[in-house]
């Protein structure tokens, strides 16, 4: 699960993140092997470097990949976090307040969408950058609306909506951002067939539409909302929801959707 780290307070990178947790202690993206999530950390002396990252007018966050010289590739770092949705890791974002201050936790983020752009690199020389478009992970319960699709295809459309778009402007990334989260809980919740993927009981009531109520859940993650991914979303009953999430026995129950999910998506 996403560690205990509160938005808007201050950490030591080495004692409260990389000794906790591990990861690489240098660079900007940060990959510790044995926990499900992916260290971001950005600083205005990245720009000497050729990095250029803030927010921007669309309210996105834009990140620059890592490699200081020549163009950046989809290597290491930047290919985590481009596959980050599909390895079933959140983004943790962690800004720079000067040297020796420590790094202010900015929250959980999803990658949305990227796009390649002209900036130099460290020795001034015109590069390709990679520029990840990154959106704060909000706490939501997208609504989903029932399709005419067979599930296969349900889950082809699902797993294509899953890799970010290569997206010249930012104008459209919020859109994306809901867009594949909705395909994902669409697909989910046919594949769940009305019956809770926890507990295996029928939906407890049905929608307006008719169709069984039931609830993406996320199990590797602590909140729900976001950019999801088939392999890491379940459709779990409103009781075995809120168990999943506060429930003495989540951890135990959350292993037991893992691996049910995992054999129901090979």
């Amino acid at each position: 699960m996403t560690p205990d780290f509160e938005i808007g307070k201050t950490y030591s990178r080495r004692k409260d993140i990389h000794e906790k947790y591990g990861g690489q202690q240098q660079g900007g993206i940060s990959t510790p092997p044995n926990h499900p999530f992916i260290f971001l950390f950005t600083a205005e002396t990245g720009e000497r470097h050729g990095y250029q990252d803030g927010w921007n007018n669309d309210g996105v966050f834009l990140y620059s990949g890592e490699g200081q010289i020549g163009d950046m590739t989809f290597v290491r770092g930047n290919k985590a976090l481009r596959d980050h949705a599909t390895n079933g890791k959140d983004l943790l974002l962690f800004q720079s307040i000067g040297k020796g201050g420590g790094y202010r936790f900015l929250g959980p983020f999803d990658c949305a969408s990227w796009k390649l752009d002209q900036q130099p690199d460290a020795m001034g020389d015109p590069r390709n950058a990679i520029i990840f478009h990154l959106l704060p992970l909000e706490d939501t319960q997208i609504t989903v609306m029932p399709e005419n699709k067979s599930l296969i295809d349900l889950r082809k459309a699902a797993l294509a909506a899953c890799s970010p778009y290569d997206s010249a402007s930012t104008k459209e990334t919020r859109r994306i951002y809901y867009e594949r989260s909705a395909k994902v809980r669409a697909y989910v919740l046919a594949r769940a067939a009305g019956n809770c993927e926890s507990c295996g009981m029928m939906a407890p009531f049905f929608r307006d539409d008719d169709q069984p109520y039931l609830e993406p859940h996320h199990i590797r993650r602590v909140s729900d909302g976001g950019l999801d991914h088939p392999s890491w979303v379940a459709a779990v009953c409103p009781n075995c929801h809120k168990e999943a999430h506060y429930g003495k026995d989540r951890h135990n129950l959350n292993s037991k959707l893992r691996n049910y999910v995992k054999k129901m998506e090979g």
